[in-house]
Parts: C-alpha cells; sequence; structure tokens
C-alpha cells in the first residue's frame, strides 16, 4: 500500500494506492478502475482494455496501483463472483484461480455512513458517486450517508475541515468536482451558521453542494486539466448542467423543492423563482461556488489566494447579496486553514486555525528565513504574536511552497497550544 502526500505547491494531501493484483487481471478485457502509478499520475482509466501480457508487464514496471477506495470495491466484487461460482458448484481450485472481474457494480461501494477516516476518504467516495451520475445505484442511502459523515467531521472540527479541504483543492488528480463540492458545502454551512439561518439551513447547503454538479463531474475534472479554451460542445455541458444534475437527483427519487430548486439555479440565483428563505440560501451557494473556484488552480491558470479572492467577493457590487458576502469573509478570514501566508520575519507558515479577526489566524510556521523546512512546526498566534516579527506580511501561493505538510503534526501543535 502506498500513499501519496506530495501535493502541487507543497499541498497536503494523502492518497492511498493498492497494488493491483497483476496476475488476476483478465488480457483483452476492459479494467473497471483507474489505474494509477504510486505518486499519483494516471495510467489507464476505466474501461480501457488490457491488451496483452507485455501491456500488463509493463504496468507492473510501472508498479501499478488502484485507489483504496477502487481496490475495495473490486475485491467485493471478486467475493460476489467467488460466491456465485461456489453456488453452482465450480470446483474450488478453479474458484482459486479466478481472475479479477471486469466489471464493478455501484454497490460494491462503500456507502457514506461506511466511510472510515476524515474529509479525504469522505471526497473519495463523493468522487465515485458523482462520476457514476444517474447510472448509481442505490444513491439516496449513499448520499444519506455522506451528508451525515461530512456534518459530524464538520461539528467536531470546523477549522480541521476547511484545513484539509483547502490543502487539497490544488490538487487536480484527486478530483476537483468532489473537492470543490465539499469545500463549497462546508463554507455555506458555516456561513449559515453565522447568519443563524434556520436550523436545517446548514444540512441542506451541504447537501445541495455536493450534488450541484453531478450532471458534468467527469467534463468538470477533465477541463481543470485541460489548456484550452471549452471547446462547443464542453460549453453546451457547462450551460446545461444546472438542470441536468436537476433531473439525476429526480431520477434518484428526490423531490425536496428547496434542494432542486437550488440546485436547479445555483448557476442564476437572480432568475430563480424561488421565496426569500431558498434565494437567500440560493445566493448563499452561488457565492461560496463561485468564490472557491477562483481560488482553485487550472493547468491554464493559477489560483488566487484567499486575499485576492476574498477581497474581490467584498467589492462586488450588488446590495442583495451584502450581507452574506460578509458571512462568508467573516467564515473564512482572508487566511483560511490550509493557506499560506509570510510572517513578518520572512518566515513561511501555514494557517492552522481561523483567528478572532480575519487578519490574525493562527499559524504554524514551516519555513525558516531561508526558506529551509522545518522539521518541528512552531506555533503562533498572529493576533498577540511574542514580537512584530511573527504577524502576518502577506499570503503566499500554494504553488510557491514546496514542503509536505502534516496534518498529524498541525493536529498535536493545536492540541499543545489548545486551539
Amino acid at each position: 500500500m502506498c500513499t501519496d502526500r506530495a501535493g502541487a505547491g507543497g499541498g497536503w494531501r494523502v492518497m492511498v494506492y493498492v497494488p493491483v493484483p497483476f496476475n488476476r487481471l483478465q488480457i483483452g478485457k476492459p479494467l473497471p478502475v483507474d489505474i494509477w502509478t504510486p505518486d499519483g499520475r494516471l495510467l489507464l482509466r476505466r474501461g480501457q482494455i488490457l491488451q496483452s501480457l507485455s501491456h500488463r508487464d509493463m504496468l507492473a514496471a510501472h508498479h501499478a496501483c488502484t485507489t483504496e477506495a477502487d481496490s475495495r470495491a473490486w475485491l467485493r466484487s471478486m467475493e460476489r463472483s467467488m460466491r456465485s461460482m461456489r453456488a453452482a458448484g465450480v470446483d474450488m481450485a478453479v474458484i482459486s484461480r479466478a481472475p479479477m472481474p471486469h466489471e464493478i457494480l455501484d454497490t460494491d461501494y462503500l456507502e457514506g455512513s461506511g466511510v472510515d477516516g476524515g474529509w479525504l476518504d469522505l471526497q473519495e467516495v463523493l468522487r465515485s458517486l458523482l462520476y457514476q451520475g444517474a447510472e448509481a445505484t442505490n444513491p439516496l442511502p449513499r448520499l444519506q450517508g455522506l451528508e451525515e459523515k461530512a456534518m459530524a467531521l464538520l461539528r467536531h472540527d470546523p477549522d480541521e475541515a476547511l484545513f484539509v479541504l483547502f490543502q487539497a483543492l490544488p490538487d487536480l488528480n484527486l478530483g476537483y468536482c468532489a473537492t470543490q463540492a465539499l469545500l463549497a458545502g462546508v463554507v455555506c454551512a458555516l456561513a449559515a451558521d453565522k447568519m443563524a439561518h434556520s436550523e436545517e439551513s446548514p444540512s441542506l447547503l451541504l447537501r445541495s453542494a455536493m450534488v450541484m454538479n453531478i450532471g458534468m463531474a467527469r467534463p468538470q475534472d477533465s477541463l481543470t486539466r485541460q489548456y484550452q479554451p471549452p471547446d462547443p460542445n464542453q460549453r453546451q455541458i457547462i450551460v446545461a448542467h444546472p438542470p441536468t444534475s436537476t433531473d439525476i437527483l429526480r431520477g434518484f427519487g428526490i423531490f425536496d423543492e428547496e434542494v432542486l430548486g437550488v440546485v436547479n439555479w445555483h448557476h442564476a440565483p437572480e432568475q430563480a423563482p424561488l421565496v426569500a428563505e431558498d434565494l437567500t440560501r440560493l445566493r448563499l451557494l452561488n457565492l461560496a461556488d463561485g468564490l472557491i473556484a477562483k481560488m482553485a488552480p487550472r493547468v491554464s491558470r493559477p489560483a488566487m489566494v484567499p486575499l485576492g479572492a476574498t477581497k474581490m467577493l467584498l467589492l462586488e457590487n450588488n446590495p442583495g447579496t451584502t450581507d452574506l458576502r460578509h458571512a462568508i469573509a467573516a467564515t473564512l478570514g482572508f487566511y483560511p486553514p490550509g493557506s499560506f501566508v509570510q510572517l513578518a520575519n520572512g518566515e513561511i507558515a501555514v494557517v492552522i486555525k481561523r483567528g478572532n479577526r480575519a487578519n490574525t489566524p493562527h499559524v504554524a510556521s514551516i519555513m525558516n528565513v531561508k526558506g529551509i523546512p522545518l522539521s518541528a512546526y512552531v506555533y503562533h498566534d498572529t493576533a498577540f504574536p511574542r514580537n512584530a516579527g511573527f504577524v502576518v506580511r502577506a499570503p503566499v501561493p500554494g504553488k510557491s511552497v514546496n514542503v509536505r505538510i502534516s496534518l498529524e503534526k498541525v493536529r498535536r501543535l493545536r492540541q499543545q497550544h489548545g486551539v
């Protein structure tokens, strides 16, 4: 089992990869999973056919892996196949040599309520569901489990939620569609709490954010890795995805008009024929969606630093969204957890918790003034620094920080200092 932790710009991530069982692969059959190198480079997309023994040997030479979620689902499919063979009276020696199946059912994937671990485990399961789209099996219990798990993690530690997801956002290999959906949902849920919206608003907003782009999940991820502007067909998919997503949700059996309305109009809130409370939620999701998109990189353009994106949000000339825009800014601050800053003394730090004010986060120094990574992170409260050298001087783009960030070190530092 391999873990890939180094992100673009040094952002923290953990993607667990499991070696492919080469001796059980079927030549001439499609592979039911994406195939990766241990360091996160895609070798084959699911559905591509394993052409020959030499093709298989090439994958072995690259130490080909698949994600942990795909590996678990593939093994469940294998177990189902073996049970069927046993029930049919197939000899055990034949069963023991059975190849890996070339199809995986949606039900072989973990439901959200069965996800162990943290936000990136949740992200991986959500990505699988979004990719399956209208073809997903048993989607409602899976979505409910995902929502419950996300709300539990968010209530337990909202700063860690922001930290992990902002660190994951630059990593396009993780699947932008799921990371962006979770992060937009988390921002909306926290902002709704701050504005004292109705009790159900945080869950409703998170639920809507998770599925708002289910109508274009795979194209959305492809576009982030595309240097050229969208072609006419891609532009049509982008324009049509809100109603497409709504139709998919209706096909799942979702008839909650609040969720369907928010999803259907999330790119055109001013045209939405919704009542006041639903329109407020819709506008909130629209603003968070746009803000997170600005802070996410594409191969064709760099990400905006949170300070710049948030200031742009606050300067928008729309009196109808003033309170919402200020609530989002107050929720995130100018330097949200997971982003990077330079301190006045020249050290580079990662933000680990929001402060009482937008410009005074709690941070951990990770590089000294010479740019050398620190083996032990050093905590600073920038609102009450030990000296003037430990206030925030400026934001730092993630792509310029070539340091692997350890979530465990951050957790220990927060626990040690009670933040």
